[in-house]
């Protein structure tokens, strides 16, 4: 069996694309390692020295500590409700089960303004509104690919929900579940919008960037940007392993 290949315009046009996405964090990656008091590129002198002054800065690994503690309170509450909802979604029938649907995944497209309380609880709450989408969205996929004479036979040789859910769905659903967390926790540690609103006193990264692009313009900004789209390729390039995974467990 052979496969068509594609038209070399359109692998020329891909790669155009492509490059037109990625210029933008390669320019930001060479102004970080500027030896200059502000932004420039090309950047006159190589230095680390931005680098090295996001680590010994008190505020900028105060505001990191933060955004990571939201981000992983949000994964794990935006994980454990998905996998739920997805379950509930994929597997039951229920009146106003289209409008339930509609409600959890309506935060992808509703603008993200709103006006909370200025503590952790609700910037913890109100970035696992925004990040329980990508969840259910994740495992619902993968739910709806699986074989369910499985959890048939476990329910028929007397395993009851519980036990079906752990031993029989759970090993086939990890990874979308996990790919599912990777996209909540980039979601609530990249967001700028609410914490903007809510984070009071006690800003989290991104706000805090925010700032620096306001008020500084020096090249700290662009050092925590570029350590910020390593940390981010990575985490997307995990969740396309845990995405072909996915595909080989099904098959």
């Amino acid at each position: 069996m052979t496969t068509e290949r594609p038209h070399p315009l359109l692998c020329l046009a891909a790669g155009l694309v492509l490059a037109y996405l990625v210029a933008p964090s390669l320019v930001v990656i060479a102004m970080s390692f500027s030896g200059g008091l502000f932004l420039e590129f090309p950047p006159r002198v190589l230095s680390t020295r931005w680098h090295l002054a996001y680590w010994s800065s008190t505020p900028w690994l105060d505001a990191t500590l933060r955004s990571v503690k939201v981000a992983v309170l949000v994964t794990v509450l935006a994980t454990v409700t998905g996998t739920m909802a997805s379950a509930a979604l994929a597997r039951l029938d229920f009146r106003g089960k289209a409008l339930l649907s509609a409600l959890v995944i309506s935060p992808v497209i509703v603008p993200t303004i709103v006006l909370l309380i200025g503590t952790t609880v609700g910037l913890v709450l109100a970035h696992t509104v925004l990040a329980l989408p990508f969840v259910v969205l994740n495992v619902t996929a993968v739910l709806l690919k699986l074989d369910r004479s499985l959890e048939r036979a476990a329910r028929v040789l007397g395993a009851g929900p519980v036990r079906t859910f752990v031993q029989v769905m759970l090993p086939m659903l990890w990874p979308g579940i996990a790919s599912g967390a990777i996209f909540a926790f980039l979601t609530s540690f990249d967001e700028i919008v609410i914490a903007m609103f809510i984070s009071g006193s006690d800003p989290t990264l991104p706000k805090l960037m925010f700032d620096g692009i306001r008020y500084e313009l020096n090249p700290m900004v662009a050092a925590v940007s570029s350590q910020l789209i390593v940390v981010t390729s990575l985490a997307l390039g995990c969740s396309a392993w845990l995405r072909r995974r996915a595909e080989r467990l099904r098959s």
